[in-house]
């Protein structure tokens, strides 16, 4: 079951959020979009977000559309396909609409800096765009594509000019001889409406009769020779239009990877931009992210209700307070505030804004929610069934690192078992140290929220003057079968069950091994989960001290992937060039190409020979990198002071 998707609904955000998308590639990634466990990456998603609902409001929606169309029509000019006028006709408004873009993203360089770094890795296309506009126009091969073309038009546009004068003038001469009065095309051929009395003393060849069989048409000999004539052009006319369609295929195929890059910068655009949009459409707002397992929303709305109905939530716990027990009357808002917390956490970690006024939300390595009636005819699962059936998986899988929501907790049953195992349920989530909400209708709860270490109750306001409820959630206050059979013939363990009867019965006559008090055991549980080395585990989230740890070891590493020297390829130009610096603390690496001096980032760079392969241990390359003049001065001033004497040095461009 995916409890994020369904029980909270996360799935109906991520629909919103494809809507939102332009193309087919954004609305995959948004579609398997999942909470980071890395809290790094996780607000650099969430200020990515920032950054387009800012850019949003700012600039309006940017200048770009669906480019699946794009994708499919470079793969067909890769395989040596030819391209139709339809098909390059799209590949210019891709040209034009990355020219736009690029001015778009270059209006928000100080809104934006992140987005608006996108402009610099965009490829410029204008060449293609220009030579596209030259030669196909109104959905055909334009006449001026080519001189050939131009002449072979215009010499078939005379030979019909011709034709359709001698048809004219056979018309006027003859008049008694035609039905009508018009010149007719019959399958490629000109003719005229004989009428049948003069069929054989008109010369020319029957190409077609009417249904009647009273008229003739019947092409004149003496325009014959002009239609063959037509027809050797066309040949011809075809023949050329086929020539500058293959050369533009193979323009466009030339500019292929350029064409790709400016397809993925704007799949990510548009990635960015649905979120933007979500964003704005919900009135949301940047959430904070830690890793000190503590949740705070301040005056949060549930993103899948409406706004103006809705009653903000404000909840606080965490650190020292892992769960909090929700207790109240039915139809009061136990159930939405429930979903509520879930699902702004889980949108906080996707890299979402979330609705509400404040929120510092925890990283969770896993969500496990019990919301809703789980029963299954297939299963032969009833309500209660089922929700054990949940619980046990959930008590199974969650660790510290965990949130858990579950709802009426140990309902569907006789209401002292089921309380009985809603205590001992919430026994087990404290002793795990995971953070948990829980709702339920049992009175007898709150008496575990008020003894339980680390446990805190709250109710649903509710107005006792009008009996109705406020929908407001209140922390610190409480509100106003055989169950034990089918727990143990699902599985529950025999430890958890037995502490469920404890807490339902007592020692009241049960022939029932004792337990000591659950909550007298606690610090002894607490101990054992330290000491027992098989308890410890590893933390699936990953911190910004532990992430700002491994980066240094990264950029390390990157620094010493390429050395001066080293013969590389820079893409997707596809040009060789030699290191004359190693990366910087931004990663771009200082590459000579053709005496021209470029700072390139390292993952546009592969390397093609070492240095250490071509060069001896003590090569001076100055004698690569350095002008004459500068090799002479510097020889100098080695040797002693020479007044005015300077070294100048080319400053290195931005190849991004």
């Amino acid at each position: 079951m995916n409890d994020m998707n369904e029980m909270l609904e996360f799935q109906q955000i991520k629909e919103m959020l494809k809507a939102y998308a332009m193309t087919e590639k954004a609305r995959e990634r948004l579609e398997a979009l999942k909470p980071y466990l890395d809290q790094t990456r996780a607000e650099a998603a969430v200020r990515e977000t920032t950054e387009g609902r800012r850019v949003l409001d700012a600039f309006g929606n940017p200048p770009f559309s669906e480019t699946e169309g794009i994708r499919k029509t470079i793969q067909e000019a890769q395989a040596g396909i030819l391209l139709n006028p339809d098909q390059l006709e799209e590949i210019r408004q891709f040209a034009v609409m990355s020219i736009r873009l690029v001015r778009y993203l270059q209006r928000c360089r100080e809104l934006a800096p992140g987005l608006a770094g996108f402009a610099a890795g965009l490829q410029d296309l204008s060449h293609l765009q220009d030579e596209i506009e030259r030669c196909i126009r109104g959905g055909r091969v334009d006449d001026y594509a080519s001189k050939t073309l131009r002449s072979i038009r215009q010499r078939k546009n005379q030979a019909e000019e011709q034709i359709r004068t001698k048809l004219d003038s056979m018309l006027r001469s003859s008049k008694s001889y035609f039905s009508e009065s018009f010149v007719s095309n019959r399958n490629g051929h000109y003719t005229l409406p004989v009428k049948k009395e003069y069929k054989n003393k008109f010369p020319g060849t029957v190409v077609d009769a009417s249904s009647t069989g009273a008229t003739f048409f019947i092409e004149p000999a003496a325009v014959s020779k002009l239609r063959e004539e037509i027809n050797h052009l066309e040949t011809e006319e075809e023949n050329e239009v086929k020539i500058i369609l293959y050369t533009l295929s193979a323009l466009v195929e030339d500019n292929r990877e350029a064409i790709t890059i400016n397809l993925e910068y704007m799949e990510e655009l548009d990635y960015v931009f649905a979120k933007g949009k979500l964003s704005a459409g919900m009135g949301a707002r940047e959430p904070a992210l830690n890793t000190r397992r503590y949740v705070k929303i301040r005056n949060g709305k549930h993103p899948l209700l409406k706004s103006e109905s809705t009653v903000p939530l404000n909840i606080q716990f965490g650190e020292d307070t892992k769960g909090v027990i929700i207790t109240g009357p039915n139809t009061g808002g136990k159930t939405v505030a429930l979903k509520t917390i879930g699902l702004l956490s889980v949108m906080a970690c996707c890299g979402l804004h979330i609705p509400c006024e404040d929120a510092d939300l925890a990283m969770n390595a896993d969500v496990f929610c019990d919301i809703g009636d789980g029963q299954s005819i297939a299963e032969n699962l009833s309500t209660f069934s089922s929700h054990i059936k949940n619980i046990i998986r959930i008590l199974e899988k969650a660790d510290e690192e965990s949130l858990i929501l579950l709802d009426e907790l140990g309902s569907g049953t006789d209401p002292a078992e089921g309380m009985g195992i809603a205590v001992a349920v919430l026994e087990e989530l404290r002793r795990k140290g995971c953070l948990f909400v829980v709702t339920t209708h049992y009175l007898e709860v709150k008496e575990y929220g008020e003894r339980a270490e680390g446990v805190i109750n709250a109710r649903m306001a509710f107005d006792k003057e009008s009996l109705k409820p406020l929908y407001r959630l209140e922390l610190g206050e409480a509100g106003e079968s055989c169950a034990f059979y089918i727990a143990r013939r699902l599985g529950m363990s025999e430890e958890t069950l037995q502490m469920a009867w404890k807490a339902a019965y007592g020692n009241g006559g049960q022939e029932k091994k004792a337990l000591p008090d659950i909550m007298d055991d606690k610090e002894g549980a607490q101990k054992e989960r330290k000491q027992n080395p098989k308890n410890k585990k590893i933390s699936r989230i990953r911190s910004k001290e532990k992430e700002q740890k491994a980066g240094k070891h990264k950029q390390e590493d990157i620094k010493s992937r390429f050395q001066i020297g080293d013969s590389v390829m820079v893409y997707p130009q596809r040009k060789l060039g030699i290191v004359f610096a190693p990366a910087d603390d931004r990663g771009d690496v200082g590459v000579q190409i053709q005496k021209r001096k470029l700072l390139v980032n390292y993952k546009r760079l592969q390397l093609k020979v070492a240095a250490s392969q071509m060069y001896p241990e003590d090569y001076d390359f100055s004698i690569i990198f350095d002008t004459v003049e500068n090799r002479k001065a510097r020889h100098q001033m080695e040797r002693k002071y020479v007044p005015d004497m300077e070294i100048k040095y080319e400053k290195e461009a931005d190849e991004k």
